[in-house]
């Protein structure tokens, strides 16, 4: 499916091209035609003004047309060189500037499809809870309404997944400064854990330029993954590691299907029994690239995530064990 996805992308690509290097050759060949006659004018006249007295023989006559079809085929090779050289160029330009429109198309369409999609059956699921309460009694109202409202919250949390992957995935979309890792996933595990899970937390202070917001929606989902997977133990960690903070989550968990392994960071790629939108995974990986790291499946039921640390002179204490 990637690959007939990549190969349509560059079709589309290189007849957008076609089509903009023509229109950029038009321009151009018009502009150097004009140019090319006026300097032929120009060259011919000055010509004719240098050998005036002589131009009344037939001799010089011949000379006259021999210099002008020199002149002309001058002026002929040099505009074929310079058009070939313009056609190469601007079929390059043509090609980058028609990739990042392509793209958006792509991701529009693919928002589309994928909103269309997955907001089908909660609608479906609010209108017909909506139609059956009509008739009901007080209490069977209060349970639609209540119903009704937890899968219009849903809906509306994929749709803001959706827009995040949506979004170009390139670092000018993101707020930096300088922030702890270490600090967001403290935060997001006391924030997450309802207690029915173990959850050890090993931090040590990893500071990258980043996104708080997205970085805490790195951290969380990841962990909420582990959660919902987890047996009773779930185990979270931050440290430096050479050049790079990583961030590692792994639960006590049956682990991931191996058929869902090879698009484990597609969209909706979930297993049977999972009860996630298959959307988390996906976020992952387009928060940490657009951050400059990775995010990666490390086997069993554990998940790495690898981000640049900044370039800041700070302590790096020793990791603080705790659990909670």
């Amino acid at each position: 499916m990637g690959d007939r996805i990549q190969t349509r992308r560059g079709e589309a690509e290189a007849r957008a091209a076609r089509k903009l290097t023509v229109a950029y050759l038009a321009i151009f060949a018009g502009t150097i035609a004009a140019l090319s006659l006026l300097a032929f004018f120009f060259v011919d006249a000055a010509y004719r003004d240098a050998y005036e007295p002589a131009l009344g023989t037939p001799a010089a006559a011949a000379a006259l047309a021999h210099f002008r079809r020199g002149v002309a085929g001058t002026i002929a090779l040099c505009d074929a060189v310079l058009i070939v050289g313009v056609g190469l160029a601007s079929y390059a330009l043509a090609r980058a500037a028609v990739r990042p429109l392509t793209l958006a198309r792509e991701r529009e369409a693919r928002f589309a499809a994928d909103a269309a999609h997955e907001l089908r059956t909660p609608l479906a699921a609010i209108a017909s809870l909506a139609q059956a309460a009509r008739e009901g009694t007080s209490e069977e109202r209060r349970a639609a309404l209540e119903a009704i409202a937890d899968r219009a919250l849903r809906a509306g949390a994929l749709l803001g997944d959706l827009l995040t992957l949506a979004r170009r995935g390139d670092a000018d979309v993101l707020q930096r400064e300088p922030v702890d890792l270490a600090g967001i996933a403290t935060r997001v595990a006391r924030d997450t854990n309802s207690g029915a899970v173990a959850l050890d937390v090993r931090v040590a202070s990893a500071i990258v330029d980043g996104d708080e917001r997205r970085l805490e929606q790195l951290v969380r989902n990841l962990l909420a993954n582990a959660l919902r997977h987890a047996g009773s133990r779930v185990s979270l960690s931050v440290a430096p590691d050479g050049g790079s903070a990583l961030l590692r989550v792994e639960d006590d968990g049956p682990g991931v299907s191996p058929e869902v392994v090879p698009r484990l960071f597609e969209r909706f790629a979930k297993g049977a029994d999972s009860p996630g939108s298959g959307l988390g995974l996906a976020i992952c990986r387009w928060v940490a690239r657009a951050h400059g790291g990775e995010v990666a499946y490390e086997g069993g039921s554990r998940f790495c995530a690898r981000l640049p640390l900044g370039r800041y002179p700070a302590a790096t204490p020793e990791p603080r064990p705790g659990s909670s």
